[in-house]
């Protein structure tokens, strides 16, 4: 697909443009109204293909659980799986900037299948929850308070490490909006263990030597929008003697992990990444 389009259709999800504006635009760049109606399913997602694991895989139990946080109480959706020898690692799954939804349950269900505790917390949870309306969702992310969301994550993992067969070790992993949020879970969480971040926004470069978790980056090569900020991060990471690893995967799309997205879902690179992801995983929580 022409890259002015998904451009354009990254630009309406992480940017104030109306889905009008972004229809008459996707229209010109089609060339009609048929053609831009023709592609447009291609761009959004189809949560008809979220479910690589169901919920009733008999290796997990899922469960709708909530938790105090601050000043408001935190919806999530937790993972587990059903025989746990001893203790385990836990991993707080962080979505993308649409809330909590089917293919983010099902990565916890993944992480859970890997043999870890995973809790998907919806940042939306001040407001009621994530609504059915994506483009409803998005609007509610610019009245979050970012100080507070970040502490509502933070007593996610105290809620983590209470639950009874936890080794009191802790991991993020976040995609998008969801991985900027891991980059400052590692700032701002002493004791976490490791944070892994798909295509996520860089944390200030100052806030950089606080960062005591290994780190985990993940970036699609064609993403030029949030790739303007590797340069700066890494350096900083360098300075600081951040453990870390980076991935640029070339010819990727910013969103190549979510399987829901055809158009960007890159199946090879996603594979890739999250192989990476569960050898952090079990280097620094199992």
């Amino acid at each position: 697909m022409n890259q002015e389009i998904i451009n354009l259709f990254d630009e309406y999800t992480h940017k104030p443009l109306s889905r009008e504006d972004f229809i008459k635009r996707l229209v010109k760049l089609t060339g009609s109204t048929v053609a831009a109606l023709s592609v447009l399913p291609l761009l959004e997602v189809n949560y008809a293909n979220a479910a690589t694991i169901q919920e009733n895989d008999e290796d997990i139990e899922v469960s709708d659980v909530t938790y105090e946080g601050d000043g408001s109480t935190m919806k999530a959706y937790l993972a587990q799986p059903k025989k746990i020898k001893g203790k385990i690692g836990a991993v707080i799954i962080i979505h993308e900037n649409r809330g909590l939804n089917p293919h983010t349950k099902d990565v916890a269900r993944r992480v859970a299948k890997a043999g870890y505790y995973a809790l998907a917390v919806d940042a939306l949870s001040p407001f009621g929850g994530t609504p059915e309306n994506e483009d409803e969702a998005r609007a509610l992310f610019s009245k979050i308070d970012a100080t507070k969301n970040t502490n509502n994550f933070l007593k996610g993992f105290d809620y983590l490490k209470s639950l009874p067969k936890s080794n009191g070790k802790t991991s993020c992993v976040g995609f998008c909006w969801g991985g900027a949020l891991a980059n400052q879970l590692a700032v701002n969480s002493p004791t976490l263990n490791s944070a892994v971040a798909y295509y996520g926004r860089q944390p200030e470069a100052a806030d950089v030597p606080k960062i005591k978790a290994k780190v985990l980056l993940h970036y699609g090569g064609l993403d030029e929008r949030i790739n303007a900020g590797i340069p700066a991060y890494e350096a900083a990471l360098k300075a600081a003697g951040t453990k870390y690893e980076l991935y640029v995967y070339e010819g990727a799309q910013h969103a190549f992990n979510n399987d829901t997205a055809p158009t960007r879902y890159n199946a090879e690179v996603a594979k890739k990444a999250w192989d990476a992801t569960l050898r952090v995983f079990k280097e620094t929580i199992s």
